[in-house]
């Protein structure tokens, strides 16, 4: 289901502009009908309180909870199953975060990726994107989101604005709050200015140097680190927001010297926040994760060097929970799932 289309049947049922906001608003939020001081019965039109029901069992029908995997810094990867038996993951992260994907599977075909091994499968639905922020809040409060989960939210554009606009307006999300990350896709650039929600931007940069870049990233766009450096700084001065420029370290690969030159020189002054995130290791592939001591040494020079850096610690590397491999996991039947029931 497409969020269009949600629109579409509250307005046939007779909802106005203040009904549709508030059934959105109760959705994207999770919350039971009677909520807030209005009740139902006095709020809404006849038609509409007759239609809510199948509505609203459509929705719930979208996805659900298959299981979770705790991680020791109070993230939950969570393994989203939906109405056609696919899976997608999400992650809760500390700090009222929440990770969301965008496809099942992904054609960029990133080196150090499980998620693109199987190439995409199929998109996602904008209100398959928000059923994950549903399921989310029923855990705990969702208070910044961000497009960082399976897939390339550029290769489905139109349905993730979608959901960013519903996620800045009804579900009450600020828009620095909301991030979009894309690995340069130049219609990015031009189509998050556009929207009344406009996202801050978070670049999977990854190297300096174009050549190993197209080698790490095989199918993302041919354009050079300088120029998707430039395109991203003229997006940071026009919303305001500090890009995020997403680097995963690999041992030997992008960690040495050079990177280090090449990032001073690429970044400095630029309005944005370099983020080193150490590899979180997936099975058949041949890079390995730096020494923690060896990150730290990296984001401690660039730091000393004017660049501010960010050095992060992906959520659930202690249970080898990063994108897609729960689901490859789940796929395979190779490791038993912790079921969300089994938690409660």
């Amino acid at each position: 289901m497409q969020i269009l289309e949600l629109k579409r049947r509250l307005r046939d049922a007779g909802a106005g502009p203040l009904h549709e906001h508030r059934v959105l608003r109760l959705w994207s939020h999770a919350l039971p009908r009677d909520s807030g001081k209005r009740l139902p019965a006095s709020f809404f039109p006849s038609s509409l309180l007759e239609a809510l029901p199948g509505i609203e069992a459509d929705l719930a029908g979208l996805a659900r909870i298959h299981a979770v995997h705790p991680g020791a810094d109070g993230s939950e990867r969570l393994l989203v199953a939906l109405a056609d038996g696919q899976t997608v993951e999400s992650v809760l992260l500390p700090r009222d975060g929440l990770c969301v994907s965008s496809q099942i599977g992904c054609a960029v075909g990133c080196q150090f990726c499980m998620t693109g091994r199987d190439g995409l499968l199929r998109q996602l639905g904008s209100a398959e994107i928000i059923a994950q922020v549903a399921l989310a809040r029923m855990r705990r409060p969702v208070r910044k989101v961000v497009f960082m989960g399976m897939g390339e939210p550029a290769h489905n554009l139109d349905n993730v604005m979608e959901a960013i606009d519903l996620l800045g307006t009804a579900g009450n999300i600020g828009h620095k709050n909301l991030v979009f990350s894309t690995v340069g896709d130049p219609r990015v650039f031009e189509r998050l200015q556009q929207g009344r929600v406009r996202p801050a931007l978070a670049l999977s940069l990854h190297t300096t140097r174009a050549d190993l870049r197209r080698r790490l990233l095989p199918r993302a766009p041919n354009l050079t680190p300088e120029a998707l450096v430039t395109a991203c700084e003229r997006y940071a001065r026009a919303t305001g927001y500090p890009i995020q420029y997403q680097w995963t370290l690999l041992e030997g690969v992008n960690d040495g010297q050079e990177e280090i030159e090449g990032i001073v020189s690429l970044l400095s002054g630029k309005y944005g926040v370099l983020n080193l995130i150490p590899f979180n290791a997936v099975e058949g592939v041949g890079f390995r994760r730096p020494s923690w001591e060896r990150c730290k040494q990296m984001a401690r020079t660039l730091h000393e060097r004017g660049i501010l850096t960010k050095l992060r610690y992906s959520a659930g590397q202690d249970v080898d929970g990063g994108c897609g491999q729960l689901r490859a996991r789940a796929a395979e039947v190779r490791i038993p799932l912790r079921r969300a029931e089994d938690r409660r």
